[in-house]
């Protein structure tokens, strides 16, 4: 299942990331969005979703949910 069919506010943990991209993969390490860390989605938007990692809160596109597996 990928973030983007997750339901509001239950924690689950990042399984993978499925992205080409390495900048973004940096990227969401450095959020500490990756393996075995816990994601909890606040809101769904139109545009993507709210998420709590650690301490913070991100917004993040549509197709950004779809390329975090979660479990």
């Amino acid at each position: 299942m990928n973030l983007k069919s997750a339901e509001e506010g239950v924690e689950y943990i990042v399984k993978a990331i499925e992205t080409d991209d390495e900048e973004l993969d940096a990227f969401l390490f450095s959020l500490g969005c990756y393996s075995g860390e816990p994601i909890t989605v606040i809101a769904h938007r139109k545009g993507g979703c709210t998420v709590s990692i650690k301490d913070g809160r991100y917004s993040i596109d549509n197709q950004l949910a779809e390329a975090i597996i979660i479990e």
